[in-house]
């Protein structure tokens, strides 16, 4: 049986990634920083589906936090056959504003995290000569947004990381796509009011906003054998706000 791994699985996009991959027959480590009761009633969720299922403590910031997270996963469910990395801040305001410590926890957090777990992936992967790795990014990573510049800086960088590890990895049989979420109603959406919910949506070609299943699917595409000739790749699921 094939292992997932998917890193800030605990709610939102990783709780909905790890309950699809848990139906597809994955056994599914779910990632955690703070949130331990949410991760671990999660993973008891995801052993009704016939599948192992653990939940993991790191902050995936840190490098050795993550060299112990994969060494966790390996001894109880095997090498990672997929990684998610999922995990990630958002961070709203003017970049005049921002301090030092706030650009650098947005970059580790969602950036650094992704290298970080990607290298530790690997170290089995290449031996291998097997292995996936879906990243999720952002339309802001793609065309920018305005009050959001670090968060837009971190996520453009994980796309730039997706398309340069699919060229170095190709040869090694591992392919690296990115998704890339729109607006999607998860925690980052608590502090917005039903009218800029109503904006967004109206901003939306489609005139409605994601879930986090929409990213979840699509993540799950990719890491199929249906997927087996793409690589390199940024799928957008943004009900064609950024085309």
């Amino acid at each position: 049986m094939s292992v997932v791994l998917i890193t800030g699985a605990s709610r939102g996009i990783g709780a909905a990634c790890a309950r699809a991959f848990a139906k597809a027959g994955f056994d599914v480590a779910v990632n955690f920083n703070r949130s331990r009761e949410k991760a671990e009633s999660l993973a008891r969720e995801l052993g009704g589906y016939g599948v192992n299922a653990i939940a993991v403590q790191a902050d995936v910031s840190d490098s050795a936090s993550v060299c112990r997270l994969f060494d966790t996963v390996k001894a109880n469910l095997g090498f990672v056959d997929v990684l998610i990395n999922n995990a990630g801040i958002s961070h709203v305001g003017l970049l005049t504003d921002m301090t030092d410590d706030d650009w650098n926890t947005m970059i580790q957090t969602n950036l650094s995290s992704v290298f970080y777990c990607c290298r530790a992936a690997l170290s089995d992967m290449i031996p291998a000569h097997n292995g996936v790795i879906v990243n999720i990014a952002s339309m802001w990573g793609e065309v920018g947004a305005s009050c959001e510049a670090a968060y837009s800086a971190a996520k453009a960088g994980v796309i730039g990381l997706t398309k340069a590890l699919a060229k170095e990895l190709g040869p090694s049989g591992i392919r690296v796509n990115a998704v890339s979420p729109g607006v999607v109603m998860t925690d980052m959406m608590k502090d917005f009011s039903e009218a800029d919910i109503a904006a967004l949506k109206e901003d939306t070609p489609l005139m409605s906003l994601g879930t986090p299943e929409d990213v979840a699917e699509a993540a799950l595409y990719l890491s199929s054998d249906k997927a087996r000739f793409i690589t390199g790749q940024v799928l957008s699921v943004n009900g064609g706000m950024v085309i």
